[in-house]
C-alpha cells in the first residue's frame, strides 16, 4: 500500500489554494463550473466511503458529473488535493472550549476531539503530516490544541513537544482500530468468533508450565477484553498514561 502524506505537491500552489489566494484561480481555460470546495467535499466524501486507495483525480470527476480533466482547472492534482482535504477537515473539528479547567481535563478534550475526527475520516489516521499542509483549517487547530497547554509553566518549545506526543498517541490510537476493522472484515468473524475457533485448538497445543505467565496474562486480558486487545480500552489506558507522562513534565 503507498505510503500517503502531506505536502507532496507544489509548495506555491498548494499553499495559493489552501488560503483561496486568487493567484490560484486559472485565468485562461474553460469556463469554471464547479467551486473548490464542492471538489474537496466529493473527494473527502469518496475516501470516507472506499478509502484513500479509491481516491484519484478520475473518481472525484465520475462522482461531480464532469470530465477528468475539468478537476485540474481546480486543483493541480492528488497530492495538493489531499492538502486540501485534510485541512477541510481539521477546519471542521468541533472546538470544545476548556478555558479554566484543569490541564488534565484540556488535553483529554484535545484527545477525544482528535479521536472523534478520525472516526469520521478514517484516511485521516493513516496519512503522513510530518510536513502539514499549513492551511487554515491546520492553524486553527494548532491554535486551539495549543491554548490547553498555555499557562502551565512550559517553555513554546515543550508545548509544541507534549502536542505533538499526545498526537502521536491518538493517531496510533486509530491505527490500531483501523487495522480491528479491517482483520474483521477480512475474516469475516469478529474477534470472539476467531477466539471460540482458535482456542480450543491452542488449549491442546499450549503447555502452561511452560508459559506460566503469558497462559495467566493473557487469559486474564481476553476474560476482561474478550478478545486480545480492546481498542477503546487501549486507548483510555493509553492516554491516562500518556497523561501522567506530562504531568512528571508540567508538575516539575
Amino acid at each position: 500500500m503507498p505510503i500517503e502524506r502531506t505536502s507532496a505537491g507544489d509548495p506555491a500552489r498548494t499553499l495559493a489554494l489552501l488560503w483561496r489566494d486568487p493567484s490560484a484561480v486559472p485565468r485562461r481555460g474553460p469556463q469554471r463550473g464547479l467551486g473548490l470546495d464542492a471538489v474537496v467535499d466529493a473527494a473527502i466524501e469518496l475516501a470516507d466511503r472506499d478509502g484513500l486507495d479509491a481516491l484519484s483525480m478520475r473518481r472525484v470527476a465520475q462522482a461531480l458529473g464532469v470530465a477528468p480533466m475539468t478537476l485540474y482547472t481546480y486543483v493541480p492534482g492528488k497530492a495538493e488535493l489531499l492538502d486540501l482535504m485534510l485541512d477541510a477537515a481539521y477546519a471542521r473539528m468541533p472546538r470544545v472550549d476548556t478555558t479554566r479547567r484543569p490541564w488534565r481535563e484540556r488535553l483529554s478534550a484535545v484527545a477525544d476531539q482528535n479521536r472523534a475526527l478520525f472516526d469520521a475520516h478514517p484516511w485521516a489516521a493513516t496519512v503522513v503530516t510530518l510536513r502539514p499542509p499549513l492551511g487554515p483549517g491546520q492553524m486553527a487547530k494548532y491554535e486551539h490544541e495549543l491554548s490547553a497547554l498555555e499557562g502551565l509553566g512550559l517553555t513554546d518549545l515543550e508545548m509544541d513537544d507534549c502536542l505533538t506526543y499526545l498526537l502521536a498517541f491518538v493517531q496510533a490510537s486509530a491505527r490500531a482500530l483501523i487495522d480491528a476493522q479491517v482483520t474483521k472484515q477480512a475474516s469475516a468473524m469478529n474477534d470472539e468468533q476467531w477466539w471460540a475457533a482458535a482456542g480450543p485448538l491452542l488449549a491442546r497445543v499450549l503447555d502452561e508450565r511452560t508459559y506460566p505467565l503469558a497462559s495467566r496474562v493473557g487469559s486474564a486480558a481476553g476474560s476482561a477484553h474478550g478478545s486480545a486487545h480492546d481498542p477503546d480500552h487501549a486507548y483510555r489506558f493509553g492516554l491516562e498514561r500518556v497523561l501522567d507522562g506530562l504531568a512528571y513534565l508540567i508538575d516539575h
